[in-house]
């Protein structure tokens, strides 16, 4: 097997000038992206707690920001994908478009903002298996050490900020197949990135997915016509234009220029960032062992983007 194909890179030789600013670019897009999502679970307990129905919370927004997409498609005459790229779009959809923002809608009906992020902390080690499994990058197993140290890590920290695991119930079902479907959606989203870019990856998944969430919209509206606050329809508008459209941008560019497992692991961050938001904007309690914890995961998370990964060749 020469160099070039190896699975695992053994090599001690130092990346090149050129490859450290690709791969820092990657984590710096990626870091982007996870700043934009990490709003996303306080503002969905804000937006689904009140007038505004989770299926309405979950669906509605895809339908915004599927109009956006629509409109940055058809302004930029961007050339339609072909036949296979649509197959593969269509499981971007399923995983960010309507499965994780559905399915976290409405275990936050019940699971407090910071509770949410310890099933979520485990999406970039989930994220990396998927890349793994998808074929095109292979890691060492000092990366997986670093990335399953941020699991531990993300679990404690989120385990001392809202009275330890025995607090989890059926709304952690939801959140765990939340971050499986997000998971599936984030690695083939990425893939897709380097073919078709990385807006217009999301743009024709929220396109493609468009019609389902409608119908999904009009059900929601007919079952609970929405009679929100001001906060709440301010949360909304968040979670349709930044969480599920522009956050993405500056994700998939960043899984795109990848490695995604490596990349990846700048979400056990994401953690830390939302319980400091659900602090500040739900009131949710803030102790010392919780800045402590944050740090720790913030250490690991910088172990697991130092640890060098590979993609195979094609």
């Amino acid at each position: 097997m020469t160099q070039q194909s190896s699975a695992i890179d053994h090599s001690p030789v130092p990346l090149s000038p050129g490859r450290q600013r690709q791969v820092g670019s990657g984590l710096a897009w990626g870091l982007l992206g996870v700043t934009a999502f990490s709003f996303t679970v306080p503002f969905t307990r804000v937006a689904a707690g009140g007038g505004l129905s989770p299926l309405f919370v979950g669906a509605g927004r895809a339908v915004v920001a599927a109009v956006l997409a629509a409109g940055c498609l058809v302004a930029t005459r961007q050339r339609l994908p072909v036949r296979g790229q649509w197959l593969r779009l269509g499981v971007v959809a399923g995983g960010v478009v309507v499965g994780f923002p559905l399915l976290t809608s409405y275990a936050l009906t019940q699971a407090p903002a910071g509770h949410a992020a310890l099933v979520i902390g485990l999406l970039p080690a989930a994220t990396a298996v998927v890349a793994v499994l998808r074929g095109s990058e292979r890691a060492t197993g000092r990366f997986w050490m670093s990335a399953g140290l941020g699991v531990v890590a993300v679990g404690t920290f989120a385990g001392l900020q809202n009275g330890g695991l025995g607090a989890l119930h059926w709304a952690d079902l939801l959140l765990l197949g939340a971050v499986l479907a997000a998971a599936i959606g984030y690695a083939e989203g990425g893939l897709l990135a380097r073919e078709v870019g990385a807006w217009q990856t999301v743009s024709w998944a929220l396109v493609l997915a468009a019609p389902l969430m409608a119908v999904l919209t009009g059900l929601a509206v007919v079952q609970a016509p929405p009679s929100a606050t001001g906060s709440q329809w301010l949360a909304f508008a968040y979670l349709a234009c930044v969480s599920m459209f522009l956050g993405f941008f500056a994700w998939y560019r960043g899984l795109g220029i990848g490695p995604m497992a490596q990349v990846s692991q700048v979400q056990l961050v994401q953690p830390v960032l939302s319980i400091l938001w659900a602090t500040l904007l739900l009131g949710e309690d803030l102790g010392w062992a919780t800045v402590v914890g944050g740090v720790v995961v913030i250490l690991c998370a910088r172990s697991a983007v130092r640890t060098r990964v590979r993609r195979t060749s094609a």
